[in-house]
């Protein structure tokens, strides 16, 4: 009752399992889970691959990521590079903004000279009457020109937007130019791509 079977009574059970194992399996039957969708599963790999041992080491690779971005924003600032240019400097209607104010000479783009002459002379004005007059006539001449200069600007490049770029998104744009006549060309960013009085 309790002897342990035969070799021959354990035989047959062995084949029919070695016969089911090698029975090919019905495509159409339910395999319990579905089918990844191939993007899913590549990018599983992916990140299976590229994910971080620990906190350092994601904080390191963070940095790294940083610091080229960072470098290729520099390049394009200086090449123009639309692709990896900050957000405020990209589109079409930016690109035009800075072709149009690099085209032309602005007053607002000798303020930052002009200002360092003015507050050499009020600074010698304590001593001579006659300098310190000059140095205020002078400044209110710059800031008259400046304003002057800045509304001639705003409407030549709103009325140049609204001719070139209708249905475009034109918000800030005016403003960004504006700004933009404010420093000295060499210093200017991204770098000017035209010639003074080059049509842009």
């Amino acid at each position: 009752m309790f002897r342990s079977r035969s070799k021959d009574e354990k035989a047959p059970t062995d084949k029919v399992t070695a016969d089911l194992s090698k029975q090919p399996r019905d495509p159409e039957a339910p395999k319990g889970r579905p089918t990844p969708k191939r993007s899913d599963a590549q990018s599983q790999r992916r990140r299976a691959q590229s994910a971080p041992l620990d906190r350092k080491e994601a904080a390191k690779r963070q940095r790294e990521a940083r610091r080229a971005d960072l470098a290729r924003q520099r390049e394009a600032l200086n090449s123009g590079d639309e692709r990896y240019l900050p957000a405020r400097d990209k589109g079409p209607v930016r690109r035009f903004v800075r072709d149009f104010v690099d085209s032309r000479f602005a007053v607002a783009e000798f303020f930052l000279p002009m200002a360092v002459v003015i507050l050499v002379l009020s600074l010698f004005g304590n001593t001579n009457r006659s300098l310190q007059s000059i140095s205020l006539l002078l400044w209110g001449v710059v800031v008259v020109l400046i304003v002057l200069d800045s509304i001639g600007l705003w409407f030549r490049l709103k009325k140049q937007l609204n001719e070139r770029f209708p249905n475009e998104p034109k918000r800030g744009a005016i403003a960004y130019g504006l700004m933009r006549t404010l420093q000295m060309r060499r210093l200017r960013l991204p770098k000017p791509q035209v010639k003074r009085g080059e049509r842009p």
